[in-house]
Formats: C-alpha cells, sequence, structure tokens
C-alpha cells in the first residue's frame, strides 16, 4: 500500500480551487500511527490581489506579498473538503493519519523559481549545497531571478558566528549570485 503522493497533491489542488486557495506545499512525515500530512494554503492569484487593494490598512511596513491571506475559516473549509476527498478517493492507505492545514507563514519556504520572483525586493535566509565564496548560509534581500540564478543584495547584511569573517569578506561587494540549483532550503525573513 504505497503513498500515491502526485495523486493526493492533484486532490488537494482540486479543493483548493473550489475554494480560491492555491497549494503552496505538502508533506508527509511519520510512519506508523504518527503520520502526519500537512498542506500549507494560501489565497489565490486573485484574491491576494484583492488584498493589496485593502493593504493600506496594514499596521507596519509588512509587505503584501508576504501575506497568504488565509483565514482559520479557509483552513477549517479546506481541511473538511480535503479529508472528505482523501476518505472517498482512498488517496492515504491505513486509517491512522493526522492531516494540518495552514498557512505558509511570514517565514515561508521558497523553493519554485516563480515564488522567488515573487517575493524579489523580500529579505530571505538561504542554505547552499556548496559553498559559494567561502560561505553556505547567505541573507539578504532578492534583487532578481534570471537565467537560472538569483542575485541577492548582502550590502545591509551584519554576519555572525563563526562564518562572520568569510561573509564579511564576500560582503563587499554588494550582491552574489547563486545559482537556483544551488540553493538547498530558502525562507523568507519576516519583517515586522
Amino acid at each position: 500500500m504505497a503513498l500515491q503522493f502526485e495523486e493526493i497533491r492533484k486532490a488537494a489542488d482540486r479543493a483548493a480551487a473550489s475554494l480560491n486557495l492555491e497549494v503552496v506545499d505538502t508533506e508527509f512525515t511519520g510512519g506508523a500511527k504518527f503520520r502526519t500530512l500537512r498542506v500549507f494554503i494560501e489565497k489565490n492569484a486573485e484574491e491576494r490581489a484583492k488584498l493589496v487593494s485593502a493593504a493600506d490598512g496594514l499596521p507596519g511596513n509588512v509587505p503584501v506579498e508576504q501575506l497568504s491571506g488565509v483565514t482559520h475559516d479557509d483552513c477549517e473549509s479546506f481541511a473538511r473538503d480535503f479529508g472528505n476527498l482523501l476518505d472517498v478517493e482512498d488517496l492515504v492507505p491505513g486509517a491512522e493519519y493526522t492531516l494540518e492545514v495552514s498557512s505558509p507563514g511570514l517565514d515561508r519556504r521558497l523553493r519554485t523559481v516563480a515564488e522567488f520572483q515573487r517575493f524579489t525586493r523580500s529579505k530571505v535566509k538561504l542554505q547552499t549545497f556548496t559553498a559559494v565564496n567561502g560561505n553556505r548560509h547567505w541573507t539578504g534581500r532578492i534583487v532578481g531571478v534570471a537565467g537560472g540564478k538569483l542575485t541577492l543584495d548582502i550590502a545591509d547584511v551584519r554576519p555572525k558566528g563563526k562564518v562572520a569573517k568569510a561573509a564579511a569578506k564576500a560582503a563587499q561587494a554588494s550582491t552574489v549570485e547563486l545559482e537556483l540549483a544551488n540553493i538547498e532550503k530558502a525562507n523568507l525573513v519576516p519583517e515586522i
């Protein structure tokens, strides 16, 4: 009884679309009785555009593109619809698992080229598979994404810890280019 992860993702996308939502990410963890299916959702592009027009009332300087716009009611509705779909189509073998649904959060993970492009001008913290300029850990503002490369503005970053010397040396340049294929993980840095 193998897990049909691609079929689960397609079912999640169908359930989300019916509620004007998009699936950002899915993951399945654990084993035996402690299996968890996590689904991260946000409003679809059309609904997010409505957030931009209502952004004047936002406190502080939270960029609107960092908001998923998802409410507790959205998560509840999606969990109910998607849970029923999982049960009817019997996509998760075995009876015991937990379905968790939430927004991706302000420190959301970035994976696709489209996500990096969407969050241009946002601050990001990332780790590379191999060192670039003697450093695998980078924090900076996304300047652009083109040709399979991500350009980070690292001018305003103050390095700390053991890698501070290598990072300080690399920070003499105001930007660094990183191959997207070399990025192991990347998360937004909330600026509140």
